[in-house]
């Protein structure tokens, strides 16, 4: 495809790199540093110049597009784009939104604003941090056949109770397969006898069930299903529709924001959230109100550094998960180095979902792992496929190194793979396939 990405930013680059190997790609931007930057860093065509200018999406030839991905940081220039590209070609057009009420207002009226698809990073971000919430320990976690099947990441630390074990002998869950880990700058596809480190990213496919026993092996931190109490700290729109999603899920939390008229806002819109008005980083507050009994602690803010020092608050008086939003993607690693359980990055998030809507087309379902390096697929078997009525031993012997199939979903059942298993036409395979393979891997799938 002829791919034009408006917007070179940490969203914008990270689509780029996702698709610059299958796509041609055109990248605009006003900023000479960042066309500079992803000049150098990509393999894509660069234009330095306004992205709701019809002269510049004309030079990008934008009669010839197939796709355009508007990804600016400001809402309204984006919905511009989207209607310019209508206006002068007809290519698919993806929007993102940070204001959750451009989504709603597009999806009462599919097709508004010259928008073919809008992603909106505030709700992607909360539905992540609940997705997570719910598995302790967790660092990703999706869903695939219908919530079927479920994939996570886990890290695993000096103290795990599998660190050191062999796969065969951490292997003690019913429905559940050690599909890679991440080690360094490593994946590593794990056999019977591979050694589980310190500091390894497992990566298990299986049963929503066996993925939430495992989960509960390699941490006392309870499910979110047996969670006391989760506090929500920021009524920013992340913290809102967070807080809204938990209630979705028959869940009342408890949401702390300083601002006196924010919080009678967010207390109108959530009944079964208690909203407290105080700064969650008065310790004595967090005390008072016993947030150290919570189970998880959401810090929401829209300061990074804030974000920290709540979650190392909550940590020191005894609160046992904390996730944070850390909108700068370099600080990530830092802060849950030295103080937040799980940080979540809004603009990854945003691209990866992007860049999942993106490869939709030739798969069911898709997730990405560690910045791309490796992804989970869920694709529907057809006659066409190498593995259609044949073996998983079998079919592995036409597919390159770096694929494992995790789950097979069979009219409505799942199916714990094995080397014997044999395919059949109209299954649902979940499979990790490793970014280095998998032009290879979609060819023969």
């Amino acid at each position: 495809m002829r791919v034009i990405v408006v917007g070179a930013g940490q969203v914008g680059s990270n689509i780029a790199a996702s698709l610059d190997e299958d796509h041609h790609v055109v990248v605009i931007d006003r900023d000479s540093e960042r066309v500079e930057e992803v000049t150098y860093s990509h393999d894509v065509l660069t234009i330095r110049g306004d992205g709701t200018d019809i002269e510049t999406l004309r030079e990008a030839d934008i009669a010839d597009a197939d796709l355009v991905i508007a990804s600016t940081d400001v809402d309204e220039t984006n919905i511009v784009v989207c209607g310019a590209a209508k206006a002068v070609g007809d290519p698919f057009t993806i929007a993102r939104v940070r204001q959750t009420n451009l989504l709603r207002t597009w999806e009462e009226s599919m097709g508004a604003f010259g928008v073919d698809f809008m992603v909106c990073t505030d709700l992607q971000t909360a539905e992540t941090i609940v997705r997570i919430a719910g598995l302790p320990g967790a660092h990703d976690v999706e869903t695939f056949a219908s919530g079927l099947v479920r994939m996570a990441e886990f890290e695993i630390g000096p103290e795990s109770p599998i660190a050191g074990e062999t796969v065969s002998a951490a292997d003690r869950f019913e429905s559940l397969t050690f599909v890679a880990l991440l080690r360094e700058d490593e994946v590593v596809v794990p056999r019977g006898e591979t050694v589980i480190r310190a500091g390894d990213a497992a990566v298990v496919i299986g049963s929503g069930e066996s993925v939430r026993s495992f989960a509960s092996a390699l941490t006392p931190a309870p499910t979110l299903e047996d969670a006391r109490e989760v506090v929500i700290v920021g009524g920013t729109e992340i913290g809102y529709q967070t807080a809204r999603l938990f209630e979705a899920e028959g869940f009342e939390s408890r949401l702390i924001e300083r601002d006196p008229g924010r919080a009678r806002e967010l207390a109108e819109r959530l009944p079964d959230t208690l909203v407290l008005e105080s700064d969650a980083t008065d310790i004595d507050f967090l005390v008072r109100e016993h947030v150290d009994e919570s189970d998880i602690v959401v810090a929401a803010l829209e300061s990074d550094e804030r974000n920290l020092l709540v979650s190392l608050l909550a940590k020191r008086i005894g609160v046992e998960r904390t996730i944070g939003v850390v909108e700068s993607a370099a600080y990530v690693d830092l802060f849950e180095t030295v103080g937040i359980d799980v940080g979540v990055n809004p603009r990854l998030v945003t691209s990866e979902e992007i860049t999942r809507f993106t490869r939709e087309q030739r798969t069911e379902n898709v997730a990405m792992l560690e910045s791309d390096r490796a992804e989970v697929l869920e694709i529907e078997i057809d006659a066409d496929s190498v593995l259609f009525e044949r073996s998983i031993q079998s079919a592995m012997a036409d597919l390159p190194d770096g694929v494992v199939v995790g789950a097979i979903s069979r009219a409505g059942e799942l199916i714990t793979p094995r080397g014997e298993t044999v395919v059949e036409g109209g299954d649902h395979v979940v499979l990790f396939v490793e970014t280095a393979v998998l032009n290879a891997v979609a060819g023969a799938l």
